[in-house]
């Protein structure tokens, strides 16, 4: 007993020992480190604090970086966070978590704050046995493959290598099983959309990839090749997106792998851009006529997505229509906000061009009705939309469909790193890097999907009911109110009343 005693004490000395010697080292490698830093500071010129407050000066850049990971958790209120805010970030989680949504003692919400919209409640509210699911609704009737889907809330476009394998394969498998579609993004179709089996709608950007020839121009047996896959069931011609209108989409090097290089047709590690328009495309007839080609080549629907910075411009879109025949005019128009997206864009454009979503889209609906163009096309509105009110007021200024993408990222696992238009997003969404790959399970995550469609137009629906509608799809502008300047509401008839007909 006593020898173990003796050996035990020794153990105790010899690790205490080493643990000194380890002590010791580290804070000799601590003063070389404040030694070289303090050398380097004082003698560098391109940067003033650290010259003038040698090794100190260095935190204030940790800390800066640092911040925006703490922020949304320590300092920043429920509400008040861009581009997202904790409330809304936590809706959606709890959603596609499948978990009670509800909360208590009151909104946190500023409820009086100017364009905050407030839904009419009826008096008499539709009983849950009244209600009846959203209606389908039928694009491109004139196709010869028109698509008919009853699906309210989709997937906005997100390029496999804006995003990552696991995402892409997460989000067309929730798809599929929630029954809406995925937008592809631009960066073309890869085996990785298909799997899951959803519906696909595929997006036609400025560079064209995956549907373009060795010169980038549009090719028609790519087309055919792309269009002979049974899911995919639209084409969708990127014209401007919100984040970045007149600019093309911007792929960073680092982001591009040999797989990324095959299906876009870009060289691997060198920054994919594209030209921030379509070359081919230099009016609205132009536009027309590549909606037509597709089209007619294809036998699919075919339409096109905008931020608007104008009304004039819409006019002279649709008077452009109207001179051709209603035949011609695009199967649907996809309305993208200035609220920014998910992908790498310059901050002037994301912060200050483009028409906001809240007054593009009433405005684009009531200017298909002056035409008399409102069913032969229909609207599909994106733009900051991952909520239930949010989708719910725009249904109610007359949008058919809604998308969102950084509503599914959140869904996905999403913390808002703000790593996007790198390849460090730490939940491995937005990265090719395997090592953060490996936390996204495309199983797992694939149900949260599937989750958060399923909660968002159940509580779409529950607002319809409250405005004594049986479905969301009967939502109007009646159902709605605005908070003005006064502090007062307005009725969204009101502030965007019936158009007159042009149409005689």
């Amino acid at each position: 007993m006593e020898e173990l005693s003796v050996a035990f004490t020794e153990f105790v000395m010899t690790s205490l020992q080493v643990i000194a010697a380890l002590f010791i080292f580290a804070m000799g490698l601590l003063v070389l480190w404040v030694v070289v830093s303090y050398v380097l500071d004082v003698t560098q010129t391109q940067q003033a604090i650290r010259r003038n407050y040698p090794v100190i000066g260095r935190f204030r850049y940790l800390f800066e970086h640092m911040g925006e990971f703490f922020r949304q958790y320590f300092f920043a209120m429920d509400r008040e966070e861009l581009p997202f805010n904790r409330a809304q970030r936590s809706w959606v989680y709890r959603a596609a978590k499948n978990v009670d949504s509800t909360v208590a003692f009151g909104s946190t919400d500023n409820i009086s704050g100017t364009g905050r919209t407030l839904f009419v409640n009826c008096t008499f509210p539709t009983l849950g046995e009244d209600a009846v699911p959203a209606r389908p609704v039928t694009i491109g009737p004139h196709c010869k493959y028109p698509y008919v889907t009853a699906s309210i809330f989709n997937i906005s476009g997100m390029s496999f290598g804006a995003i990552s394998k696991p995402a892409v394969l997460a989000l067309s498998a929730g798809a599929k099983a929630a029954g809406c579609w995925m937008n592809t993004g631009e960066g073309g179709l890869s085996p990785y959309h298909l799997e899951g089996g959803a519906d696909i709608v595929f997006q036609i950007g400025t560079a064209k990839n995956g549907v373009r020839d060795l010169e980038g121009k549009l090719n028609d047996d790519k087309l055919i090749e792309v269009a002979a896959h049974p899911e995919v069931k639209m084409f969708e011609i990127k014209m401007s997106q919100g984040a970045k209108p007149g600019k093309g989409g911007i792929l960073p090097g680092e982001k591009i792998t040999a797989e990324i290089s095959a299906i876009r047709g870009v060289e691997i590690g060198e920054d994919a851009i594209s030209p921030n328009r379509h070359v081919d495309i230099t009016s609205f007839d132009d536009l027309l006529d590549m909606i037509n080609r597709i089209r007619d080549v294809t036998g699919k629907p075919v339409g096109f997505k905008m931020v608007v910075g104008a009304p004039f411009q819409i006019d002279d879109l649709l008077k452009t229509i109207i001179k051709r025949d209603v035949t011609a005019a695009p199967d649907f128009i996809t309305v993208d906000g200035a609220e920014g997206g998910t992908g790498a864009a310059p901050m002037a454009l994301i912060d200050s061009v483009g028409m906001s979503l809240r007054e593009s889209l009433p405005i684009m609906v009531d200017k298909l009705k002056q035409y008399g163009l409102r069913e032969r096309v229909k609207v599909i509105a994106s733009g900051k939309l991952v909520t239930p009110s949010s989708v719910a007021w725009a249904l109610c200024s007359g949008a058919d469909f809604i998308v969102s993408a950084r509503g599914f990222m959140f869904s996905l696992g999403c913390i808002q790193a703000l790593q996007c238009n790198k390849n460090t997003c730490p939940t491995g969404i937005t990265t090719h890097d395997i090592k953060l790959q490996r936390g996204l399970n495309p199983q797992a995550k694939s149900v949260r999907v599937t989750s958060y469609v399923n909660n968002m137009v159940k509580e779409v629906g529950i607002i319809a009911h409250s405005c004594g509608v049986k479905n969301p799809r009967a939502l109007n502008r009646t159902h709605a109110r605005v908070v003005v300047g006064s502090g007062r509401t307005i009725g969204l008839d009101e502030l965007f009343p019936e158009p007159e007909s042009l149409v005689k």
